[in-house]
């Protein structure tokens, strides 16, 4: 009972600073907006000035929404990943996704010179690049599953999946080797991740893959603790191992696949995010560890992009700079906490 209070305490607290985290998020910037006008707005009322109601629905609420989604849907990749592969080192990316989304947007912003004017011009859009990345994802999520298929081990797959990722390093590398200075810092700005650049359309896509991919990881709770005791005894436990395998495989190319698409490349968050809830929470049921993780995720996110705006500054760090910098230093904490209570 205790333990029960604690939980809900705990989601209470979560809870209530997403909620603050979103309007500090959506206050900070280049124009710092007052956190009271920023409710006024968002609850259907009137900013003080005409212009902030403008910055707040056209730019601030889609790159924090962004951020929300962005963080739920890596952490619970994570969450999925390490669970399955039963590897505290697994994250989104082990699958190749993300190497799979840098190829088909490096072959486009790398590639783009030897296509006809017109075709280049459209792939080197927002919609284009963005096209490239599922594109790219998709093709590896099809070989990754090809292979899941044919295989009885796990780890077997674990394996195929970072040789996929080596593998299209290896040709991103090539590219790379071969392009100009434009290009390539085009390339790179992609690779450091952006949560700016998303409009509503973009927004509303997004939301809805990142809510299909939590949908298939919510069918799987049970069978994901059932795998902490491992494959035999899942199997033994009457769960069809291959079949929640591969919708495990699918909801983590889904969330993984569509936010490196509209996000970019996006490091930490499903690596550490998993362990963190772990160790705020103290347990390994994935009913309380999925929404635990989903609302940290967000949180961390949030965190994060208000960091690499730097408020008062025109200047936005790269999102990825920001959530290594942030992240790993405190998963390095907790861990030698954890350590140290242990003994």
């Amino acid at each position: 009972m205790q333990h029960k209070n604690r939980n809900i305490l705990l989601f209470t607290i979560l809870t209530l600073s997403l909620l603050l985290l979103l309007l500090l998020n959506i206050s900070l910037g280049s124009v710092s907006i007052p956190i009271k006008d920023v409710f006024y707005s968002l609850t259907g009322g009137n900013s003080s000035k005409e212009t902030w109601d403008y910055i707040i629905v056209n730019y601030r609420l889609p790159k924090a929404i962004a951020a929300i989604l962005v963080g739920i849907g890596l952490a619970i990749s994570g969450l999925l990943m390490q669970t399955l592969f039963r590897n505290p080192l697994a994250g989104p990316d082990v699958l190749g996704l993300s190497s799979g989304a840098s190829l088909g947007v490096a072959t486009v912003i790398l590639g783009a010179g030897f296509l006809p004017a017109f075709l280049a011009s459209f792939l080197l859009s927002s919609y284009g690049i963005i096209l490239a990345s599922s594109l790219g994802s998709f093709l590896v999520l099809l070989a990754v599953l090809s292979v899941s298929q044919r295989l009885r081990d796990t780890m077997a797959i674990l394996i195929v999946g970072l040789m996929f990722g080596s593998l299209t390093s290896a040709i991103v590398g090539t590219l790379t080797y071969f392009s100009s200075a434009e290009q390539l810092q085009k390339f790179t700005f992609w690779s450091l991740g952006n949560l700016g650049n998303l409009s509503w359309s973009s927004i509303v896509i997004l939301s809805v893959c990142v809510v299909i991919g939590l949908f298939l990881s919510l069918l799987n709770i049970k069978p994901l603790n059932a795998l902490l005791l491992g494959e035999n005894y899942a199997r033994s436990m009457g769960m069809n191992y291959k079949r929640t395998r591969l919708i495990i495989i699918l909801a983590t190319s889904i969330l993984t696949g569509s936010i490196t698409a509209f996000a970019g490349p996006i490091a930490f968050i499903g690596l550490a995010v998993p362990h963190i809830a772990k160790l705020v929470f103290q347990t390994s049921n994935h009913t309380i560890l999925f929404w635990s993780t989903l609302l940290l995720g967000a949180i961390i996110m949030l965190i994060c992009d208000s960091i690499s705006q730097l408020p008062g500054s025109d200047i936005t760090l790269p999102i990825n700079a920001v959530t290594s910098l942030f992240g790993a230093p405190i998963v390095i904490w907790l861990l030698l906490r954890k350590r140290k209570m242990m003994n």
